[in-house]
Formats: structure tokens, C-alpha cells, sequence
């Protein structure tokens, strides 16, 4: 690439962090701007990326200033007034998407892409994990901070397979050119960009044609994708989870799943390959792992990974921050955080705490995340947040949206109350500002009222109040 400097608009985005990262560890000059400080920021600065927070191009290092040397990369998140982004545009600076410089980079590697409404993040680390500590090796760009690398970023001097998390908004994974592809859930979602359901989903059919001819598409049985875009020569094969007496099974699937003592076993069976491996380990024990774990396990597999790699290495796999991410796992407490922002994440989420910890209190604090989605969707989060026995409520964070008038977390709360009634159960639910959270947790927590608590959605207030509220619950 002709350029010696990147500057990121959206700097402390957790896709934009990874190319960052990428290009500081290859030798550019990079900044940007963040509308907040957080610890993902903080650590960027740290790794000598220039980072700051105020929308003013007076803050933009004059090495940034030169259209000649300087990329400009930005996140669809970004409103369409900011002045930096429209000093660059209006200065003859060269301005791209973030998926479009993800695409450029990845187009000469054996891209491993990851999309679906939800599950692409679990799924494509545990993937990279997998290729990682095997023999094969692999690059990774996350949507997630793997543990134990505390990075999203992988890189490898001797693999051209890269792990990408190929997302859907805005059409970004139309930029990609995949060698295998993996469709995790095809839920409707970001109706505020594609408008309607079957343009959301018609987006994952023309991400199906992109697919390389000598590549493969690799999707969960059930869901809905026209995947007859394909391109002639790629394979087409389905996962899932299935029991053991199931008349139809798809082409990789688990089965005999075992739950208990905290830990959670299944077999893997890969029909094409003649490959059955019993009793494997998922190292982080939550029920819809196992169906991560499946997919995972068949990429990993068809890229060189051998039986025992793929046995150490999901036994090792330490999940991504914000999935399933325990702060506390105690017998009297539990306090974990979930990105889950999607009415079938939520679901898929909560039933899973409900399994892991049968029989105890589950209180779930959440922050619906955009307007339009609470809107879109209010139906589905309704039935999906009357699954615990207590929900709370944040109010709505709008990252980029201004608010919809009556669509609130009050107006969501009536909703989850009248599904409430609809099955005929009793239960808590309530609305609580930000900045009361912690102190009303601990008051529940000194009550002996509080036992598992899920820290849940994919706003920002939500992710910063977690690690203050697990260390408050912690001594109480």
C-alpha cells in the first residue's frame, strides 16, 4: 500500500481496533479520534497509537494532514456531520470503510468468515484459537478481546489463513472474497439499514456468491439463506446440534451433550470424514457453545487441525471478552457479562444461565441498544426478557440514533410485563438510571435478594458498569 499513515475515525471500535493494530505492528504511522476513552483505547495508546477524544481537526497530528501519505478509514457508526471525517472528504484525502480496508488486506489470504446475525464472534474465536495452537497456525481479525491473548488481533509468519468476523451491517461483508464461510443465524436485524426482512436476508445470499469457487459454505441447519448463488466448485455442507436418535442429521453435528458440575461434554461426529470424537470438553461450559463448538470444530478440522488439537484446544478455549464473560462464579454469586443485544441472542443467552445455574435466581440488567432496533423488535425482546426472574431495565442507548418518539424502556418495560401475563407468571421488572445501577444491586446483594447476575446488551454504559458492580457484589 502507498500509504505510510492510517487515520482511523472510530478509533475505539473493537473491528477498527484489530486493523489498527495490524498496521502499528507492520510498521505505519497510525491515530485517530473516539468520541469516549475506555480501557480498549487506553491500551491502543499505550501500544503507540495516537488516539484522541474531541471531534476538532486542530487535535489531528499534522502527519495525518498530508492526502498524499495519509489512508482514511472510518465505521459506518460515525454520524454524517463529523467535522474530521468531512475535512477528509472535502480535502482529497483517499476515505474508506473499515470492511473495505478489511477486504483489501484479506483478499490474498485464505479468508475463514464468520457472519450471522449472532454467534459469529464466539464462533470465529474459537476457531482462531483452535488453528492457533495446532500445527497450522493462522491471522485473526476478532469482533471480540480473546482470552487468554487479550487481543483481537492474530497475526502468523507461517499461515495465509485468516479468521475474519464478517459483519452484516451496512453490507460490510460484501467487501470480503472468502475461501470458507460460515452462516451462524440469519435473524433480521439493523432494519434501520436494509429496511425490510428479505433485504436483510438477501444480503446474506449475495455474502453466499462471494464465496471462492475452490472454497466452501459451511451453515447452521435450519436457518433461512438462499444459498443457490453459490458459486459452481464451492461445497455446501450444514452443522448442527442434534440427538442422538435424530432420523436426519446434518453433515457435522453434536450429539450426547452431557450438562453438569459445571462442566459440559459432547460428541462430534464429521459424516463426509468417517470422524467421531467422543467426550470433548467445552472450556467455557455454556450450553450454546456446543453448537459454536460444532462449526468451529469442522473449519478448524477441513484446515489441518488434528483430532487431539481440536480435543486440547476447545478443552483450553478461554471465550471472548463480553460473551459469556464471568466476573464472579461462586456458589453464593454469580456476576457475568453478555453482549447479547438481538431478542435470539438474549433468548439463546438466558436459557443458557438458566441451564448452567438450575434452580437459582436470575436477574438480568439490560441496556437496549439503538431506537430503531428496540422498535423493530420490541415483540421478540419482550417474550425474550420475561425469561428471568428479574429483569432490569437501562434506558436505551442510542449510539448513533436520535430518539424515536415512545420507543423507551418504560415502553418496553409494559411490553415484557404484558407477556408477563400472557403466560401467567410472576416475576420483577423495573427501570433503574445508570447511575443508580450499582447502588441498587448492592442493596439487593445485602438483602440476600441477589444471586446470578447477567450484565447484558451492547452499549457502552452497560460494559463500564461491570466491572464496578461485580467489585461491589464481590465483599457484600
Amino acid at each position: 500500500m502507498e500509504y505510510s499513515n492510517i487515520y482511523f475515525v472510530g478509533a475505539g471500535g473493537i473491528g477498527m481496533s484489530a486493523l489498527e493494530r495490524y498496521f502499528n505492528q507492520n510498521g505505519y504511522r497510525v491515530g485517530g479520534y473516539d468520541k469516549t476513552p475506555s480501557p480498549l483505547t487506553q491500551a491502543l495508546i499505550g501500544e503507540g497509537i495516537d488516539i484522541h477524544f474531541e471531534d476538532n481537526i486542530e487535535a489531528v497530528a499534522d502527519a495525518f494532514k498530508d492526502p498524499k501519505t495519509t489512508l482514511v478509514c472510518y465505521t459506518p457508526a460515525i454520524p454524517k456531520d463529523h467535522g474530521e471525517l468531512n475535512y477528509f472528504r472535502q480535502n482529497g484525502f483517499e476515505v474508506v470503510k473499515r470492511s473495505q480496508l478489511l477486504g483489501l488486506i484479506t483478499r490474498s489470504k485464505r479468508g475463514l468468515c464468520f457472519a450471522g446475525t449472532h454467534g459469529k464472534t464466539t464462533t470465529s474465536s474459537m476457531t482462531a484459537h483452535l488453528l492457533k495452537q495446532s500445527h497450522v497456525d493462522c491471522n485473526a481479525f476478532l469482533g471480540g478481546i480473546l482470552k487468554p491473548y487479550d487481543s483481537n488481533l492474530m497475526l502468523s509468519a507461517k499461515s495465509d489463513l485468516t479468521v475474519i468476523e464478517a459483519d452484516e451491517f451496512d453490507r460490510s461483508f460484501h467487501t470480503l472474497s472468502p475461501y470458507m464461510a460460515v452462516i451462524t443465524s440469519c435473524d433480521p436485524d439493523h432494519l434501520d439499514i436494509y429496511g425490510t426482512e428479505e433485504a436483510y436476508r438477501e444480503s446474506f445470499a449475495h455474502f453466499v456468491s462471494l464465496i471462492r469457487p475452490d472454497g466452501m459454505l459451511l451453515k447452521r441447519a435450519g436457518i433461512k439463506v438462499d444459498c443457490s448463488q453459490l458459486p459452481q466448485g464451492a461445497r455446501y455442507a450444514e452443522y448442527g446440534v442434534v440427538m442422538a436418535d435424530a432420523a436426519a442429521k446434518p453433515d457435522y453435528y453434536a450429539t450426547n451433550v452431557r450438562i453438569g458440575g459445571g462442566t459440559i461434554l459432547f460428541d462430534y461426529v464429521a459424516r463426509a470424514e468417517g470422524i467421531t470424537l467422543r467426550d470433548l470438553e467445552v472450556g467455557v461450559p455454556v450450553p450454546i457453545n456446543v453448537e459454536n463448538a460444532t462449526a468451529a470444530l469442522t473449519i478448524a478440522m477441513l484446515n489441518g487441525c488434528t483430532e487431539q488439537e481440536l480435543r486440547d484446544g476447545l478443552k483450553s478455549f478461554g471465550g471472548a471478552k463480553r460473551r459469556f464473560d464471568f466476573y464472579v462464579k461462586r456458589d453464593d454469586l454469580v456476576v457475568m457479562d453478555d453482549y447479547a443485544h438481538h431478542p435470539d441472542e438474549i433468548r439463546a443467552s438466558l436459557t443458557s444461565v438458566a441451564q448452567l445455574f438450575a434452580g437459582r435466581k436470575v436477574t438480568v440488567a439490560f441496556q437496549p441498544h439503538l431506537y430503531s432496533r428496540t422498535h423493530d423488535l420490541v415483540d421478540g425482546f419482550a417474550s425474550a426478557l420475561a425469561i428471568p426472574q428479574r429483569t432490569i431495565l437501562l434506558p436505551i442507548y442510542p449510539a448513533r440514533e436520535q430518539p424515536i418518539p415512545g420507543v423507551t424502556s418504560e415502553w418496553l418495560l409494559d411490553k415484557i410485563k404484558a407477556e408477563d401475563r400472557r403466560i401467567g407468571q410472576e416475576a420483577e421488572r423495573y427501570v433503574v438510571a445508570k447511575e443508580d445501577l450499582i447502588g441498587h444491586l448492592t442493596e439487593l446483594r445485602a438483602k440476600g435478594d441477589l444471586d446470578v447476575l447477567v450484565m447484558m446488551g451492547a452499549g457502552v454504559d452497560i460494559e463500564r458498569l461491570v466491572a464496578p458492580a461485580a467489585d461491589a457484589l464481590r465483599d457484600l
